[in-house]
């Protein structure tokens, strides 16, 4: 049970001092019995007039900043310090009328499931799928778990990651015919193809932690990175990140849960200017392993 620290910088840079309107925070991670969080602390310069806490719709922890001052810098510094459990090469509990591909959802769980079953994407020709169903084998049964993996590595091995600045997220279709694009890209396809075979997914953003002997490992640090949740009957939500090929929550930093990409945005805000004030933003994420917590002897 390693103890993660993550460091979350985002600085905003402007021609001129403007002024702000509000800002939407979802930094802190969700604290849970795989990852506990030990500490958590936001640091905001220019100082704001307020920050208020709330819990949003899904019960993600969303800090609410309001300013009166003008600047020409935003800077925000969050400071995390969490208790991370890993699963490694997990073997899910599914219930067992769903070990294989296809099953169905309990009328009691389908009223709070729906609207994660639901497409949010246009696929007019049914592109998104084929791509889906072409992990199913031509007798139309295959294990679950296996089904999920499959789909989370094929994402892995067949298309190219891609850095993109750009706010949104790039439509499936675009993904698919592109063979590359963002982890929140991958994330969403997945999603979508998840869907499109009648179980329930969404998307999640939060951290990826990187081991200091295997820097190769993963790729879509540095930043925040998104992948994606799939229910399971027995099991429950289980993770899955196409952008590195991870069944399972390990080295991944659960911040945010959501129906949809826009809903989990790690931070939004605004500032009263002319376009051309904006000199662009800065993000850089630090997720390091503290030493092992010495105990104290027994007396």
């Amino acid at each position: 049970m390693p103890i993660l620290s993550v460091r979350h910088l985002t600085v905003y840079r402007y021609r001129r001092p403007v002024s702000f309107g509000e800002h939407r925070i979802m930094f802190r991670p969700r604290d849970s019995y795989d990852q506990r969080l030990i500490e958590a602390t936001l640091d905001i310069d220019p100082l704001p007039a307020s920050v208020r806490w709330m819990f949003d719709v899904f019960g993600n922890c969303v800090a609410i900043a309001s300013f009166d001052t003008r600047s020409d810098t935003l800077r925000f510094t969050c400071g995390i310090t969490l208790d991370h459990t890993p699963e490694h090469a997990p073997v899910f509990p599914l219930a067992p009328h769903a070990t294989h591909y296809p099953f169905g959802y309990g009328v009691e769980d389908m009223p709070d499931l729906s609207r994660s079953i639901e497409r949010q994407w246009p696929d007019t020709h049914h592109v998104v799928d084929a791509w889906a169903r072409s992990f199913i084998p031509a007798d139309g049964r295959i294990p679950t778990q296996d089904l999920l993996a499959d789909m989370t590595r094929g994402i892995r091995r067949n298309f190219t990651y891609l850095a993109r600045s750009e706010k949104g997220v790039q439509d499936p279709v675009t993904t698919l015919r592109l063979k590359r694009g963002s982890c929140r890209d991958f994330a969403v396809l997945m999603m979508e193809g998840v869907r499109s075979l009648g179980m329930a997914a969404r998307f999640v953003s939060g951290y990826l932690y990187n081991p200091r002997n295997d820097r190769d490992r993963h790729v879509g640090g540095g930043s925040t990175h998104a992948w994606v949740g799939v229910y399971l009957p027995g099991a429950g939500w289980i993770e899955f990140d196409p952008t590195n090929g991870i069944v399972g929550n390990r080295d991944l930093i659960r911040v945010a849960i959501a129906r949809d990409p826009r809903q989990a945005v790690p931070l939004h805000g605004s500032y009263f200017g002319l376009a051309s004030d904006d000199l662009g933003m800065r993000v850089d994420v630090a997720v390091t392993e503290k030493p092992a917590l010495e105990l104290a002897p027994a007396q």
